[in-house]
């Protein structure tokens, strides 16, 4: 048994594989043989060249189809392979798919949320400036503010990004506190006064008391003259009204101030509220500015008679207020000498 188990699976050593082309050399022979055999054998009247002729094409057509049947062998082997390949092929792709899989949709997970945010922001921003085309608000100024913004941020200077992200926090309190109709800041905010008085088109009140009589000798009160004076050519009615405690206290400087805001074409008057009725007199000492009759300016005092405050009120309910008090003290100087 064991003897007959060596004899199998032994393989044929190398030296004793026949070439292919030999051994079809030896079938076509061999063929060509047994064809003239029988053709003899046959037909012994027949001349030796037709029984050569005869074996030579039996032979021929031998070694022929030997050829065809080697080619649709190595045919169907090549087919064969080519098919396990692709099945190879499409099998290690499903499985690399399988493993990738799972990082892919984590990947395309952030991919999707990161596009949903952008185009989220994108969103928000386009209603934004579409907020803002509807708005009476100059669109191209936004715009202006966003592109400038952006630069800052891009400036290789820290200081510089820290002081505009301020200012931009600063302006956009203002804005946020101006949508409720009131805003305000420590101290006397001058540049609000210039520029409201830039935006005005119809209308001017304005009280000035012993607080702020120096202010008109300083460089913002002719700015804000000025504008006064730009304001007047565009047709808006100005009255302002200096207020003092007792007579004694219209001295010529008030008088020459009244006098002088007179020769730019402002409604000027001086009052003592010991001349008017009890009724009409301010109440307080605080200076107020009304813009328009949508808007006060007003000046808060501390104890020390500092101006500590400025607000700006649109509220319809104040304004109204101050206005109905500023034309019950102008109307009750009618009839009193400046």
């Amino acid at each position: 048994m064991t003897a007959t188990q060596g004899t199998t699976n032994t393989p044929r050593p190398e030296g004793l594989r026949v070439p292919p082309l030999l051994l079809k050399t030896l079938v076509t022979v061999v063929v060509s043989i047994i064809a003239y055999v029988l053709t003899n054998a046959l037909n012994q009247k027949q001349d030796e060249v037709w029984k050569l002729t005869i074996s030579i094409v039996i032979g021929g057509s031998a070694l022929i189809i030997q050829y065809m049947v080697d080619f649709e062998r190595r045919l169907e082997a090549m087919e064969n392979g080519q098919r396990t390949r692709i099945r190879e092929m499409k099998d290690s792709l499903s499985e690399h798919h399988r493993e990738v899989h799972g990082h892919l949709s984590d990947h395309r997970r952030e991919m999707t949320d990161l596009v949903d945010d952008r185009f989220a922001r994108i969103s928000e921003a386009t209603e934004l400036f579409s907020q803002v085309d509807r708005s009476v608000l100059r669109s191209d100024g936004v715009t202006k503010l966003a592109r400038s913004a952006t630069k800052a941020g891009l400036l290789n200077n820290e200081l510089v990004k820290t002081f505009a992200s301020e200012e931009i926090d600063r302006l956009a309190q203002l804005l946020e506190n101006l949508s409720n109709n009131i805003a305000d800041c420590l101290g006397e905010n001058q540049d609000w006064l210039i520029d409201l008085t830039r935006c005005i088109k119809n209308t001017l009140d304005a009280t000035s008391t012993s607080v702020d009589r120096d202010f008109w000798n300083s460089e913002p009160a002719s700015r804000y003259l000025e504008a006064q004076s730009d304001a007047i050519l565009r047709g808006v009615k100005i009255r302002r009204l200096f207020i003092v405690d007792t007579e004694q206290e219209i001295d010529a400087k008030l008088t020459e101030l009244c006098e002088s805001q007179r020769s730019l074409g402002i409604d000027a008057r001086v009052v003592a509220l010991s001349q008017l009725p009890h009724r009409v007199q301010l109440g307080t000492h605080s200076d107020f500015i009304i813009f328009d009759n949508e808007l006060t300016y007003e000046i808060d005092q501390d104890t020390k008679k500092v101006n500590a405050k400025t607000t700006l009120n649109a509220r319809a309910a104040l304004v109204e207020h101050r206005m109905k008090r500023f034309n019950r003290l102008w109307e009750a100087t009618q009839d009193l000498s400046a």
